[in-house]
């Protein structure tokens, strides 16, 4: 079954170096051949309550898949510079 990583960003960036860095860090290594990138901070428009900054929607085949990524050493030395970048809410969803 497939699962979704979920990634909001609450509010503007506040750290752009930060940011920048984070970005370098996960487009310079190979990239996971389970990741699926599906929305890539494309344009929001809220329909309910306030919508986010951005959002990212990536698909791996299995909730496992989407685990070892975030839990992967390259992309755990990464967080800490999305973390510094902007506030974020990351949850993992599993589809149908």
């Amino acid at each position: 079954m497939p699962a979704y990583i979920i990634v909001t960003r609450e509010g503007p960036v506040r750290d752009q170096e930060a940011y920048d860095t984070y970005s370098k860090m996960n487009r310079s290594g190979p990239r996971d051949p389970n990741l699926t990138p599906l929305v890539i901070y494309g344009a929001v428009e809220g329909l309910e309550g306030t919508a986010p900054d951005g959002v990212i929607i990536m698909q791996f085949p299995t909730m496992a898949d989407a685990q070892a990524w975030y839990n992967s050493p390259a992309y755990q030395a990464s967080l800490p510079y999305r973390k510094k970048a902007a506030d974020y809410r990351v949850f993992i969803v599993e589809g149908l």
